[in-house]
């Protein structure tokens, strides 16, 4: 057995365009949550405003402990801002509660990536559980006997369900993204230039899902 430097080759690239990635997303978000909006409105009120100039007045909207901890959970229908968001009235946090919001308007309206995301979650629970130890596995046993390197190949294919849930992923994010910025902008939340700081924070966290899908890929 030896280490395939080929493998250096494709994935380091990757890992560190990952770390770069997740860096950025902070550095913006810490940047942007300084310049505070004219309109004076908090990210919790901007996320309720989206909603119901949506019709949605059933969501709720809770405050999370954590930092850049925001979600939307369709089962409990609630959006979770964390406290650099829920109280702040600056431009990244407008965006990131509105991008959440986003995500309440893409399960309301039947988005059919959300749709297919939510669909294949529980083959890549599976797949991310159960595919490196049969990949591991799979080498082991075939030191023994070559016919088990077929374990590693299943292992593969379980992966395989954690890449295409990544790359569902993908048009998710960046429709939500849209769809919160054509609020803010439509609602006349954020001036002209306030506007670019929440499409910087919106664009850098929408890079850390591209650059997961290139590691998961390489």
């Amino acid at each position: 057995m030896y280490f395939d430097m080929t493998y250096l080759y494709i994935v380091l690239p990757a890992v560190i365009f990952a770390l770069i990635a997740s860096g950025r997303v902070k550095s913006t978000f810490n940047k942007y949550s300084k310049q505070l909006s004219a309109s004076h409105i908090s990210g919790a009120q901007a996320a309720q405003r989206v909603l119901y100039l949506n019709g949605l007045t059933n969501t709720r909207i809770e405050r999370i402990a954590g930092n850049l901890t925001d979600h939307y959970d369709p089962k409990e229908n609630v959006i979770r801002l964390s406290s650099p968001v829920y109280d702040s009235t600056s431009t990244a946090a407008i965006g990131v509660a509105c991008h959440e919001a986003g995500h309440a308007l893409q399960y309301a309206q039947g988005y059919a990536p959300i749709k297919l995301r939510a669909a294949i979650i529980p083959a890549t629970n599976i797949g991310s559980k159960l595919a490196m130890p049969l990949v591991i596995l799979g080498i082991i046993m075939s030191y023994y006997a070559q016919a088990f390197i077929s374990v590693a190949y299943i292992g593969i294919i379980f992966f395989t369900a954690c890449v295409f849930f990544q790359l569902v992923t993908l048009p998710v994010e960046f429709n939500a993204s849209r769809r919160a910025l054509q609020s803010i902008e439509g609602q006349g939340m954020l001036n002209e230039e306030e506007l670019k700081g929440s499409r910087r924070v919106l664009t850098a966290a929408a890079m850390t899902y591209v650059a997961a899908l290139a590691v998961s890929l390489a």
